[in-house]
């Protein structure tokens, strides 16, 4: 089959793509490089693709900017591949996203708006954040030699097994709203950035901060994390650190 992918150069659609390339897909990686532009939708030719997986992203926490990038990207997409007749979406999104649409968070809460209303077939996975996130929170708020880390439950998820997911979804018929996938277990997000800090070789210290707000509220209530019937991988948040390159 040939599967676009719109983020495919991502956390996860790096991941995806090779997942599809070694089941013998074709994957067709949707970058302004390759002559695609997602958010004006110049390009966005999509003849001969069978399903699309948007796993695409942006680096903001503003609702405004966040709910503009995915509207725009969405509405692409839906249009592009009613034209083309393609026959399957596959949308990767967030567990908690309706019960805390703030931030970076509303743009995701729309782009499923627009997908269930669309005329396009479509799945919908929300997974938990990655493994990732401690580096990418880490990276993100250092103040010399201080980590501000958000107070947080966390149930971390394999970026790889969620490609897994993804793929298994698009190449069987359109399923609706699936089951949330989650990690192995729930781990707290201090923890795991000092852990990561602690194996990378970085010094610093970090400093726990109780996030105000709603957003910061289901950051520690648990909003974040997977309920009842939830599926789960296996590759826990050590096990992949013990994977990471190490500066010691």
């Amino acid at each position: 089959m040939r599967i676009a992918v719109a983020g495919g150069t991502g956390t996860v659609g790096r991941h995806v793509v090779d997942v599809l390339t070694e089941g013998g897909h074709e994957p067709l990686v949707l970058t302004r490089s390759a002559g695609f532009d997602l958010v004006t939708g110049e390009g966005l030719a999509l003849d001969g693709v069978d399903g699309v997986i948007d796993a695409t992203s942006v680096p903001t926490q503003k609702g405004s900017e966040s709910e503009a990038f995915f509207g725009a990207v969405t509405r692409n997409l839906l249009a592009a591949e009613q034209a083309a007749g393609v026959r399957h979406h596959v949308v990767l999104s967030i567990v908690g996203i309706d019960r805390a649409p703030h931030g970076y968070y509303a743009g995701k809460v729309l782009q499923e708006r627009l997908v269930e209303a669309g005329q396009v077939p479509w799945t919908i996975l929300r997974a938990t954040q990655f493994h990732e996130f401690a580096g990418q929170i880490l990276a993100q708020l250092k103040l010399g030699p201080v980590y501000p880390v958000p107070v947080m439950r966390n149930e971390p998820v394999a970026a790889r097994q969620v490609a897994e997911y993804l793929v298994d979804l698009v190449v069987n018929p359109a399923a609706g709203r699936v089951p949330d996938l989650g990690g192995p277990r729930e781990e707290k997000m201090v923890q795991m950035a000092r852990a990561y800090l602690k194996h990378t070789g970085a010094g610093g210290f970090v400093l726990p901060v109780p996030v105000p707000g709603a957003g910061g509220r289901a950051m520690r209530n648990g909003t974040l994390v997977t309920g009842p019937g939830a599926g789960h991988t296996t590759q826990t948040f050590a096990e992949w650190l013990a994977q990471q390159p190490s500066r010691r």
